[in-house]
């Protein structure tokens, strides 16, 4: 039995993700946590995440969980989900700039003037294709192009593009998923897409942090 934690920085869906998990997680404990011990101590570690990345980072910082998740980064599975997935950058574009943790190398984007075709919406709101880049044990029986849903106005841009594991279109092709190291991250919200979402924490559970 291993334990899975979800880091409570006060900013996250976080009922719908521990259900989620709870769901898939067989034996293995899952607890909702802003304690920094007890995320060291996880073997596998969910960092979510909604809202604006400037009041994320503030959040982190005051609590030390920044250090935290980059600790975890270099030493167990790390699943970043939407804003946890844009932190893990070096910075976004939002609230006029934000120094992000710098896990990655890469920036964060606004769509607005980068979507170069009339009459898609910001935010990127519903569902929508994810196509994988190369093999993951994260992606283990989820079909190519399988659909998850997707609530954002940012999207991440990595400077290495091998960081790179799926891409979506949206007026552009943009990096839905990255996964560098022990560090897998989506931009979509696995808990709220159904069976492909299932699948993907399904796989979780099961990742040793090897891709």
């Amino acid at each position: 039995m291993s334990s899975i934690a979800i880091i409570d920085y006060g900013m996250g869906n976080l009922h719908s993700i521990a259900k989620a998990l709870e769901h898939v997680a067989g034996k293995n404990r899952v607890c909702v946590t802003s304690a920094r011990d007890v995320i060291a101590a996880a073997d596998r570690v969910v960092f979510p995440g909604v809202g604006a990345i400037r009041d994320c980072m503030a959040e982190l910082q005051r609590t030390g969980l920044d250090e935290v998740v980059i600790d975890v980064a270099r030493s167990k599975p790390l699943l970043g989900v939407c804003l946890g997935m844009q932190a893990l950058l070096d910075e976004s574009e939002e609230n006029n700039g934000t120094a992000c943790l710098g896990i990655i190398p890469g920036s964060v984007k606004h769509f607005k003037g980068n979507i170069g075709q009339e009459g898609l919406k910001i935010p990127h709101m519903g569902w929508n294709q994810v196509l994988q880049r190369g093999t993951h044990p994260m992606w283990k029986d989820i079909p190519d192009g399988s659909r998850f849903y997707f609530v954002h106005s940012y999207y991440a841009v990595p400077a290495n593009n091998n960081d790179v594991a799926a891409t979506t279109p949206y007026g552009i092709e943009f990096a839905s998923v990255i996964a560098h190291d022990n560090v897998f991250a989506a931009q979509f919200h696995p808990e709220k897409s159904q069976n492909a979402g299932l699948g993907l924490l399904t796989n979780f559970v099961d990742w040793n942090g090897v891709s």
